[in-house]
């Protein structure tokens, strides 16, 4: 299904991060995660950075979406539907491996919005 989208290690870290998301918001309060992992189309300039997947349903991950079009956005993405995305010439989406973060979500997003794009 998605499984080729991230490491084993990866999902736990978004599984993690999903449960420690849901205790946060249970205080009223909100984790500013670093993304865990960047996906990306290689022939449609769409890009997501995500940061946790929900735990009540683990195909719905939370990040920074960005479709090509000039308006990223944070919000959730269905796993199941990445997998499946294919670009112009057919390409599926990748993980781009050599990707480590270095600020938080909310910085990439404060970024993107300025630049129209994700800048990663």
């Amino acid at each position: 299904m998605y499984a080729d989208l991230m490491t084993k290690a990866q999902r736990r870290q978004l599984e993690k991060n999903g449960i420690a998301q849901r205790q946060a918001q249970e205080r009223d309060t909100f984790i500013d995660f670093q993304p865990v992992i960047k996906l990306f189309t290689p022939d449609a300039g769409a890009t997501w950075l995500l940061s946790e997947v929900y735990p009540d349903d683990p195909d719905i991950a939370f990040g920074l979406c960005d479709l090509g079009v000039g308006f990223p956005e944070l919000g959730d993405v269905s796993l199941t539907e990445l997998a499946a995305v294919r670009g112009p010439f057919g390409l599926s989406v990748e993980r781009d491996r050599g990707f480590l973060a270095t600020k938080t979500l909310s910085a990439y997003a404060r970024e993107a919005h300025q630049a129209g794009r994700i800048i990663a």
